[in-house]
């Protein structure tokens, strides 16, 4: 039962990251629903379970508020997915730079709705214009992220079918 389980809580917001053993316990409690599941599954004696990748609390559980995060070249590429955002590119994070969506010689400041990832190439194609003047459109708009919802990014067992939820 190895891997890891998204919940979410009632209001489909992200909580945490949990164990598949832990997500069928609440799911056998009816504490939690299921949402997503992966082909495989789990089996006992007498039953077979989809193997969990995203859960529900089927009540809500109240979060403090949540404080501001750092803006740096490693939360900037951790909420991107270390993915170009003008060409959809992988690279690796020797070839990832830091892009001004609005360039700061024209005013635009280093702001969590400002910058984005990019790839080499398109951060010198797109030079010190706007990506709407370059003819570029950004994959995905810039936004300052839930501290909770980022903090999942930085697991190393990051499924696809969370993506979803964490935006």
């Amino acid at each position: 039962m190895r891997g890891s389980v998204l919940v979410l809580n009632a209001s489909y917001e992200p909580l945490s990251i949990v164990s598949v053993r832990r997500a069928l316990i609440l799911i056998l409690k009816e504490k939690a629903e299921l949402l997503e599941a992966a082909e495989a599954v789990l089996r006992s004696q007498n039953v077979v379970f989809p193997r969990p990748l995203v859960i529900r609390l089927t009540y809500y559980v109240r979060v403090p508020r949540r404080w501001g995060l750092p803006l740096s070249r490693r939360t900037v590429f951790a909420r991107d997915f270390y993915t170009c955002q003008y060409c959809g590119a992988q690279p690796g994070k020797q070839e990832l730079t830091i892009d001004h969506v609005i360039p700061r010689s024209r005013g635009g400041e280093t702001t969590w709705e400002n910058v984005v990832t990019a790839c080499r190439k398109c951060n010198q194609k797109k030079g010190n214009r706007t990506p709407e003047e370059a003819g570029m459109p950004l994959i995905r708009k810039p936004h300052q992220p839930r501290y909770l919802a980022f903090t999942l990014l930085a697991d190393p067992t990051l499924q696809k079918a969370w993506e979803k939820y964490l935006w």
